[in-house]
């Protein structure tokens, strides 16, 4: 009797098991791979998929909007480059084109648009103060006018003075940072700068679901066809880079001594 009775513990725990991993881990929607970087081969990042965004941004040098002091790079081992299987974005210490700092920012722009689908990227955040790595996208062609009217996706962000922390942001007209109304999601991050993660997002028509290590984290949903709540009905583009400093990043200083820093992907996959 006693037997029989753990035995019937044991297979109703395991059956709970079971309905709390189905239950946590995603089923995902979107299984066709369309788009994929793997960075199997050494060197400079593949030009048939990466661009390079280039210099201080924005015609008056204003630190691509955010007052971030970096130099962008561009065909520039130093700053971006692929060894043993993955890309490296490296930010360093050096006075370079006028700036105190260099990095790089690559995007799929052109060569990588996508509407609605499955994006998923595994890398290493860097920590140190200063930082401000982000995996992002925007729209390609800003059919509803400038940033923020058309839209951005941030599917994972850190800056270097919060420890084991993660941001998952959206921004649109009615919700973007320059007001304080962004919708987004703040969470642990386990052993950030020393672990790999899987950040992704699902994309469709109506909503944009969030996940991390394949748990689903954050869902943003569509309240109504306006645009500026919903402008996610266009084509976006990925963004890998590291920013220095900045608005967000540099809120509580730069540690000159973290340099050089980096951050690593080992791939981007795109499903549809």
């Amino acid at each position: 009797m006693q037997l029989q009775k753990n035995i019937f513990i044991r297979s109703v725990s395991l059956l709970f098991f079971v309905f709390l991993v189905e239950n946590s881990f995603a089923q995902y929607q979107y299984n066709q791979l369309v788009w994929a970087d793997e960075f199997s081969q050494s060197g400079l990042p593949d030009t048939s998929k990466w661009n390079y965004d280039r210099g201080r941004g924005c015609p008056q040098l204003c630190g691509w909007g955010n007052n971030e002091p970096q130099f962008y790079t561009w065909e520039r081992k130093e700053n971006a480059r692929v060894i043993n299987g993955e890309l490296i974005i490296e930010a360093h210490k050096e006075q370079f084109e006028g700036a105190p700092y260099t990095s790089a920012r690559l995007t799929t722009k052109a060569k990588g648009d996508w509407k609605y689908g499955r994006i998923e990227v595994r890398a290493l955040l860097p920590k140190g103060l200063g930082t401000w790595p982000a995996i992002w996208m925007l729209p390609t062609n800003n059919h509803y006018g400038n940033w923020p009217k058309s839209g951005e996706i941030d599917i994972a962000e850190t800056v270097g003075y919060q420890k084991d922390t993660l941001h998952q942001t959206i921004h649109t007209d009615r919700y973007n940072g320059m007001y304080q109304t962004q919708r987004t999601k703040v969470m642990p991050l386990k052993n950030h700068g020393e672990q790999y993660h899987v950040f992704a997002i699902e994309w469709s028509a109506s909503k944009i679901e969030y996940y991390l290590d394949g748990v689903k984290t954050y869902v943003f949903e569509k309240e109504n066809n306006t645009y500026s709540v919903w402008p996610f009905d266009q084509p976006f583009h990925l963004i890998l880079n590291m920013a220095i400093g900045g608005n967000f990043g540099g809120k509580k200083g730069i540690d000159d001594s973290i340099f050089p820093v980096r951050m690593k992907v080992d791939y981007v996959r795109i499903y549809q």
